[in-house]
């Protein structure tokens, strides 16, 4: 009976968790495609590389969505067991809610082990490649970076200079300089044009320029013995207009896939996390205290040594102000107002740098903490879920959805705050990355005793009852005199 009752409220589970998860997964997969859109424009990509690098970006969002999913899913699934009278039938048959919500919480904390090596091994290797793709597309425009008035051999086989680029996407050139390279054995060709203008061309692995007003210098030296290179006179072609396709597919394809980013601590996954946080906590002590022994020089040089060093002559005493010349007067006050504002300047700059060290050293402890902190969030939603949807004993997609949603409203809005807090070193990473969930956590295990003790939280005429007597008081008595 039981391994039967186990079965069907499992396949009772997965039939709303399975849409549930596809249509928050879209939804977050659109709103990447809506930041990320001005990237993708204009570049050349191909509809696989777009459909590759959004694949990249996706799998990122799987770290809300499973437990938002199961907060969901959860709700739904026993509010429609309350709603259809089946919660009530197995509580008569002898079940306790304890014994129906066991199969789903051991499927729960399978997800949430499933959760953290997803974390673990496979987002740090998709961010990894994520992170590149973006790069090279940002810096390539597709795969080309052209800087005016040097040669760069970016163009396979030819030896590129523009004077000058100008345009939105840097398409207009003009002082246009072209050598194609080529061995003392080679035909030798050069190409220089007064302007030019790239084009978008037909196949994205082939670069289109349109040329103005130039000449080709061409040397036909290929398969000529010495004698006859000797006798081959230059030629020389003057144009208007000249079309040229240089093939960059081998560019393009390299620069997509490059990964010329290594040392980001996303890449990581938990273990290795921890040598980059000791690594990072070593670098920061070296630099502030380098940072210390900075402000203490500033202040004052002998400040440094004072210690260490004995004078061998006696210091000199402090003149006093009063005893000075108006004019010397002046010229000290002067040089200790310098002094003294360029210490203050130099401490904001230094406060700026500390706060960068330790926002970026919370960053990683955060990233760290929440690949097992996700996956214990799925826990604490199913609690809240189960015990809501038992409760309220609603199913559909009406009331459930709600308070699913308001619950994980509350839930983002404290992981952003705590984080921001984090970053500017207002509270411990540590705490930021926990807190959440502690907040969670109380609030669930309230929910679930009430419902197991049958509590009728959410009973409208319950309240009703409470405020009967107060609202009597500002009711008027609409009963006729003559039935009193």
């Amino acid at each position: 009976m039981f391994k039967k009752l186990d079965g069907y409220v499992i396949k009772s589970f997965f039939g709303p968790f399975l849409f549930i998860f596809s249509v928050l997964f879209f939804i977050f997969v659109v709103n990447i495609i809506w930041i990320q859109l001005a990237q993708f424009t204009g570049k050349g990509l191909s509809y696989w590389e777009i459909l590759k690098l959004l694949a990249y970006l996706s799998v990122k969002v799987v770290q809300l969505v499973l437990p938002l999913t199961i907060l969901l899913s959860s709700i739904m699934t026993f509010g429609d067991f309350g709603e259809r009278y089946e919660l009530a039938a197995m509580k008569a048959a002898g079940i306790s809610l304890t014994r129906i919500m066991l199969p789903l919480f051991g499927v729960t904390v399978m997800l949430s082990f499933f959760l953290f090596l997803f974390s673990n091994n496979v987002i740090p290797d998709f961010q990894r490649k994520a992170k590149n793709m973006l790069y090279n597309i940002a810096a390539t425009k597709p795969a080309l970076n052209f800087t005016p008035g040097q040669f760069i051999n970016q163009i396979p086989g030819y030896s590129v200079k523009f004077d000058e680029i100008s345009g939105e996407n840097g398409e207009n050139i003009k002082g246009v300089f072209i050598h194609k390279m080529a061995n003392s054995y080679e035909s030798q060709q050069s190409i220089v044009a007064e302007k030019g203008k790239f084009v978008q061309a037909d196949n994205r692995n082939y670069l289109k320029l349109i040329l103005h007003n130039g000449h080709i210098f061409e040397e036909n030296l290929s398969n000529a013995d010495y004698f006859q290179r000797l006798r081959q006179p230059d030629q020389t072609i003057k144009f208007d207009t000249l079309v040229s396709h240089f093939n960059i597919s081998e560019i393009i394809n390299n620069a997509l896939e490059a990964e010329q980013i290594t040392d980001d601590y996303s890449f990581q996954n938990f273990i290795e996390l921890n040598s980059t946080i000791s690594k990072a906590q070593k670098e920061n002590s070296k630099i502030i205290e380098n940072l210390t022994n900075d402000l203490v020089n500033q202040t004052s040089g002998y400040l440094s040594y004072i210690d260490k060093v004995q004078p061998k002559t006696q210091i000199k005493p402090i003149p006093k102000t009063d005893t000075l010349k108006a004019q010397k007067k002046q010229e000290m006050l002067l040089y200790a107002y310098t002094k003294i504002e360029g210490l203050k300047n130099l401490n904001e700059s230094k406060k700026t740098q500390v706060k960068e060290l330790h926002s970026y050293y919370s960053r990683i402890i955060m990233y760290q903490q929440r690949i097992f902190a996700y996956s214990v969030t799925c826990i604490i939603f199913f609690l809240i879920g189960s015990s809501l949807g038992s409760i309220i004993r609603k199913g559909g997609l009406g009331l459930p959805v709600v308070i699913a949603i308001v619950v994980f409203i509350i839930f983002y809005i404290l992981n952003l705050s705590v984080e921001n807090m984090a970053w500017a070193g207002e509270m411990d990473p540590y705490l930021a990355s926990w807190l959440p969930n502690m907040v969670l956590f109380p609030f669930g295990a309230w929910l679930t005793y009430k419902a197991l003790t049958d509590s009728q939280l959410f009973d409208i005429e319950k309240y009703r009852s409470m405020l009967k007597p107060v609202i009597q008081l500002f009711q008027k008595n609409k009963e006729h005199q003559r039935y009193r």
